[in-house]
């Protein structure tokens, strides 16, 4: 990890720690008079702006976040096809999409996979880095207000019993201070109203930082890095798990952890993530390698 992303925390002066307290605790026309002579400053582009519901981060902000494009697969999300192309009718007997390449990475006990928006465009970055690096812990709430609007298929929709957050090993989170993985988890628990499970998962080892290997690396590197915390095995039997986190890459990091799930006694598990990472020559090919996909 390079320098510039150890975490800041909040730089936060005295005077903006006292607007913060009094916004999250007085009454209306008490907020509305700090509004007033102490207004918010948005956490992604530190633009003076009126605190709302969001008001960590401003509405020009989180309307610059580029959600994943349509139709998707309907088992992992991913964006398949162009909007602008009919599919061939004999492309689909079914009527349903069949599944697509990007599956074919995913571990068999996943069932499905959603995530927010592109993180190579638009502001969905700087929402991750903000959470991940800068400390701005509150940014998690307006992002996992949108992870709450995702569509799911009905089954996970029905069955999901809890959210278990990605963990960090022991060493990452001293250094950081936090899991931003549970703080996407709690304020989306507070969205769906099931509960965060933060104790029965847990990371063995330190690994590498993903950022720069290739997808062999990447599963290489987390490969028997979770295991199911024995106590828990219990609450896990039979369970549809939602495991929790910021990005998806390559599915490495959601594969080794649901096989940890899975072998704890999960029955089966679904993700979610605010962010997804493109896909080398995503949309760059033609619309009609999209339909064949």
């Amino acid at each position: 990890m390079t320098r510039r992303h150890e975490p800041r925390g909040h730089a936060e002066s005295p005077f903006t720690a006292i607007a913060r307290f009094v916004r999250e605790t007085a009454g209306e026309t008490a907020r509305g008079m700090v509004d007033l002579l102490l207004p918010s400053a948005c956490a992604i582009c530190r633009a003076l702006h009126r605190a709302d519901a969001d008001g960590i981060v401003c509405q020009a902000c989180l309307a610059r976040v580029v959600r994943l494009g349509w139709p998707q697969c309907s088992r992992c999300g991913q964006p398949r096809l162009s909007a602008t192309i009919p599919l061939p009718a004999e492309a689909i007997p079914s009527g349903v999409i069949p599944p697509c390449r990007w599956c074919q990475r995913l571990a068999p006990t996943i069932r499905a996979v959603r995530s927010v928006c592109r993180m190579d465009e638009g502001t969905g970055a700087a929402l991750v880095h903000a959470l991940k690096y800068d400390g701005w812990h509150a940014v998690a709430k307006p992002m996992a207000r949108r992870m709450a609007r995702l569509e799911w298929p009905a089954d996970v929709v029905r069955e999901r019993t809890a959210l278990v957050p990605v963990p960090l090993s022991v060493t990452r989170r001293r250094a950081r201070g936090y899991n931003q993985a549970e703080r996407l988890a709690s304020a989306l628990s507070a969205e769906w109203r099931i509960p965060v499970w933060t104790d029965v998962l847990e990371r063995l080892r330190d690994t590498r930082s993903q950022v720069r290997l290739t997808p062999s690396e990447r599963a290489s590197n987390v490969s028997g890095a979770f295991v199911a915390v024995g106590r828990a095995h219990a609450r896990l039997r039979g369970a549809h798990i939602v495991l929790v986190d910021d990005v998806i890459t390559t599915a490495a990091t959601i594969n080794a952890s649901a096989r940890a799930l899975a072998d704890g006694g999960a029955r089966i598990i679904s993700c979610v993530t605010f962010g997804r990472a493109p896909e080398p020559g995503d949309r760059a090919v033609s619309d009609y390698d999209f339909i064949r996909n």
